[in-house]
């Protein structure tokens, strides 16, 4: 297991379409032990597979010390008004804004052994669910801000000492 760098903002692999897992074979339980050690960190709520350079269809979480991954996730539920709330990213350290999320969120996926599972959650899980499949997708949570705020997101990452 290995705590993996963290892949920041312009970096391709954070923008490309995640693969869908097929084989679940030692790189796979690699995979998931990486990403698992990753999140352990503190202060981190998820890192999905693009964040640490691996174009597959993985994430992982630790909410309140609930430590979990899905592989092939399918965020197949949300519910509730959408509400704005804080939220950042480590691939875009040192920002902080306001996003429309759901306050509860469904993934369905499958283990390191094929078979399926689900997570489900409010608040933060919701929260980290959400931003997560997102990643796995190609988006970042400053994708989903209003024009004005992502102009103001933007500026501030130009202006960052990590870019």
């Amino acid at each position: 297991m290995t705590v993996r760098q963290i892949r920041l903002f312009g970096d391709p692999v954070l923008r490309g379409q995640c693969t869908t897992i097929d084989e679940f074979d030692e790189g796979v339980r690699a995979l998931v032990d990486d990403l698992v050690e990753t999140v352990q960190l503190p202060g981190r709520a998820g890192v999905a597979a693009p964040q640490i350079g691996v174009g597959l269809r993985a994430f992982s979480y630790n909410i309140d010390g609930d430590i979990g991954y899905v592989l092939n996730p399918v965020l197949v539920e949300t519910s509730g008004e959408p509400e704005k709330i804080g939220e950042g990213c480590l691939s875009v350290p040192g920002l902080w804004h306001e996003v429309l999320r759901y306050p509860h969120a469904k993934v369905r996926g499958v283990d390191v052994d094929g078979n399926p599972i689900e997570v489900e959650g409010d608040g933060v899980l919701a929260q980290a669910l959400q931003h997560e499949t997102d990643h796995l997708d190609g988006k970042l949570y400053i994708d989903r801000l209003d024009p004005a705020e992502r102009r103001v997101a933007m500026r501030e990452i130009r202006e960052s000492d990590w870019f």
